[in-house]
């Protein structure tokens, strides 16, 4: 396995490497490095029984690496879609869309066949006490398994573990429409992400007498469980990331004014975060989170979810340097270069987020089970989720290698 230098990290808008010198747009190395930061603590915090969960980002304030991962993957559509738009036009860049929805379908029930099978063949061995496949609340799948078979097919069926892939494929469905209304003013694309994002708050619109006109899909026939991941309200968060990335939104400038309010903000969230509550005991804090927790829903992306993401997201960005320059190290010591190892991991499985996001899922759950046998002290836990992280790694040089197509290479010679 070859460490890529992360300096040479330049890549066309379908991922191989060109000549930074030839004039092509260098790729930000901010959005591989947080993306790939990102799946290493989703699977931190799918791993069950993981006391790695209990100091993740997502324990420090309202928001989580669900909002850097569909940020990011905003980003990076603007690149890899948005330039199809461009230089194909609407009917083709449509098409290269629809043909990434299609992937991540097949993407989607892949995992939940490979996880459910995991699970099943667990409790057929009838050695544990624990039913596995309860673990993820599959009951009615293998009870029943033509109906919701079909509604697996339909994505009318999404069980909670499952659901954020179906809420990517809606809000990439949503691109071309966006494309289409940029072209004729930016203000309606604003007006659509915005009143997407209004009408999918069921408790907002609840206190106003309009749930009847709640934006929300079916989870399940025989309940009226939405999905938990309302793509209607997270597609405020990928199309904020698109709206940067195509520069319909101008770079925030860095002032000492704005790195301020932004501390603030991401201050002012510990005491009402989880840590706030778990470690400092604040219990009024407990107390304001039922009170509000309209403002704070992961599930319809709430208000202030937004607005810490954006506050955090604004100083990694000026933390990180322009381009991530300041990701890079400097210098040719060991500490240097063993930095610049890191870094080339971490943009690598930043960069091939969908596989190993798939890998991840599946991982955490085998994770959980190890877990469960041999036990969960420090030293255990530990090396399980470096086990964990290295089958990441792994995956991503592999996605990397055949993306590549090196037998082309081959035959060329």
């Amino acid at each position: 396995m070859t460490l890529a230098d992360p300096t040479h990290l330049v890549r066309s808008a379908t991922g191989h490497a060109v000549n930074a010198a030839a004039g092509v747009k260098q790729r930000d190395l901010r959005l591989d490095f947080f993306r790939g930061i990102a799946m290493f603590i989703i699977l931190f915090a799918h791993t069950p029984g993981n006391f790695f969960t209990s100091w993740i980002p997502a324990r420090w304030g309202f928001s989580d690496a669900t909002e850097i991962f569909v940020f990011c993957s905003g980003m990076a559509s603007a690149i890899a879609f948005g330039r199809a738009y461009d230089t194909a036009g609407w009917r083709l860049g449509t098409a290269r869309v629809s043909f990434r929805v299609w992937q991540v379908y097949w993407a989607h029930l892949g995992l939940f066949f490979a996880v459910a099978t995991l699970l099943a063949g667990i409790d057929m061995t009838g050695a544990y006490d624990k039913v596995y496949i309860g673990s993820l609340n599959l009951w009615k799948f293998f009870a029943e398994p033509g109906p919701q078979l079909v509604g697996l097919m339909t994505l009318t069926y999404v069980p909670n573990y499952f659901d954020i892939l179906p809420m990517y494929m809606v809000v990439l469905a949503m691109m071309p429409l966006i494309m289409a209304l940029s072209r004729v003013h930016l203000g309606l694309v604003a007006l659509f992400v915005g009143g997407m994002w209004l009408f999918a708050q069921r408790r907002v619109l609840a206190e106003a007498g309009l749930e009847a006109y709640h934006f929300g899909l079916p989870a399940e026939p025989w309940s009226d469980r939405k999905w938990f991941f309302n793509p209607f309200g997270w597609q405020l968060i990928f199309f904020t990331g698109f709206a940067f990335m195509r520069g319909w939104l101008p770079k925030p400038p860095v002032t000492p004014l704005l790195i301020g309010l932004a501390t603030v903000v991401v201050l002012l969230n510990i005491p009402l975060s989880n840590i706030g509550v778990r470690e400092f005991g604040f219990d009024w804090a407990r107390d304001w989170r039922i009170a509000n927790r309209i403002w704070i829903t992961k599930s319809d992306f709430g208000l202030l979810r937004y607005v810490h993401f954006l506050a955090l997201a604004y100083l990694c960005w000026v933390a990180a340097g322009d381009k991530g320059a300041r990701l890079l190290a400097q210098g040719e010591g060991m500490l240097a270069k063993l930095w610049q190892n890191i870094l080339a991991i971490i943009l690598k499985v930043g960069q091939q987020s969908l596989a190993v996001f798939i890998v991840s899922m599946f991982t955490a759950r085998v994770s959980g089970f190890v877990m469960d046998n041999i036990g969960r002290d420090t030293l255990t836990v530990v090396a399980v989720n470096f086990a964990g992280m290295g089958v990441l790694v792994l995956t991503a040089y592999g996605a990397g290698w055949y993306k590549s197509q090196p037998w082309r290479k081959k035959a060329d010679t």
